[in-house]
């Protein structure tokens, strides 16, 4: 039976992973993972107010989109069957429905998804570009029914809302908060709620430019900074080397990261603080995103390309 979804939880832990000798920074963990174990970090934040709004607009069905490992669609099956709704994942790729049982044996997020009563829908990746288009928007409402929208990543203004709650009244005495970026979501909620003496670290987990105008969109203030250096080549790509720290990083602390957002942030302030790019003495806060779900399916992958596993999966 799942663990009960309880949107009323404010505060995560923060956790003391390390004092670096060098500068003598301290770096330490807000364990936002630990929220909810099938609806984990920034998504239970994205959720929580709409979900809210779904309830009072009285709709029954939700609806969005997302890639084929998503952590978005694993969040939105999961939380949409403890709170009684029905939900549709558009996913991006047709080739995934040519053969659902062989997708859904080589993919566990879909299967999970399929488990939790979620209707997946494949399509092209020319159709799933139009996912935006007020058109396609329509098009689906014919074929569905009414239905509340969730955008690709859960970013929009109740997604905000809930991530500004990410930071609590005892993190004002941080110099610096770091947080994974995909959509901007997460990070823009944090800015808004950090102290103007604080400075925000993004790093983003996708290559280009685009994120600064999506980020400035949702706030007005300018204390934050994208960190460009750690994508490894782009959205779910990853290397041996940020395998093994993934992997070294979990025996010292007992902590899993994922590979994809909150792996590649760790890995960089790590290697920021051996450069020195920390002033002296700094009180760095990382924001633990969750995303653990997606580690059995980077490992499948990882299988076919003769890469190392990462070796936490089991335990999730």
């Amino acid at each position: 039976m799942s663990e009960p979804l309880n949107f009323n939880l404010k505060n995560s832990p923060n956790q003391l992973i390390r004092k670096f000798d060098i500068s003598n920074c301290s770096l330490f963990l807000k364990r936002e993972d630990l929220l909810h174990s099938e609806v984990s970090g920034n998504k239970f934040r994205k959720l929580k107010y709409n979900l809210q709004e779904a309830k009072n607009q009285k709709k029954r069905l939700l609806l969005t989109f997302g890639g084929a490992f998503s952590n978005h669609i694993s969040a939105v099956a999961a939380a949409g069957k403890m709170m009684g709704f029905e939900t549709i994942g558009i996913i991006r790729g047709e080739e995934l429905g040519k053969d659902p049982e062989n997708t859904f044996r080589e993919n566990p997020t879909l299967r999970f998804a399929a488990s939790q009563g979620m209707e997946l829908r494949f399509v092209s990746r020319d159709e799933y570009r139009e996912k935006d288009r007020e058109h396609y928007i329509e098009k689906l409402k014919d074929q569905f029914g009414d239905f509340y929208l969730l955008p690709e990543g859960g970013t929009n203004a109740f997604a905000i809302q809930g991530c500004q709650e990410i930071l609590s009244e005892s993190d004002k005495n941080f110099d610096f908060i770091c947080c994974p970026v995909g959509t901007g979501g997460t990070i823009s909620g944090i800015i808004n709620s950090s102290e103007i003496s604080q400075k925000v670290l993004g790093f983003p987990a996708l290559k280009g430019d685009f994120l600064r105008a999506e980020i400035s969109g949702f706030t007005s203030k300018t204390n934050w900074e994208l960190i460009e250096d750690y994508h490894f080549g782009g959205y779910a790509k990853i290397s041996s080397e940020l395998i093994t720290f993934i992997n070294e990083f979990h025996q010292k602390t007992n902590i899993a990261l994922d590979p994809v957002y909150t792996g590649k942030m760790i890995f960089g302030i790590f290697d920021m603080i051996e450069r020195s790019a920390f002033p002296e003495n700094s009180r760095i806060l990382a924001i633990h995103t969750g995303g653990l779900q997606g580690i059995a399916g980077m490992n499948m992958v990882l299988l076919k390309k003769n890469l190392p596993l990462i070796d936490v999966w089991n335990e999730i």
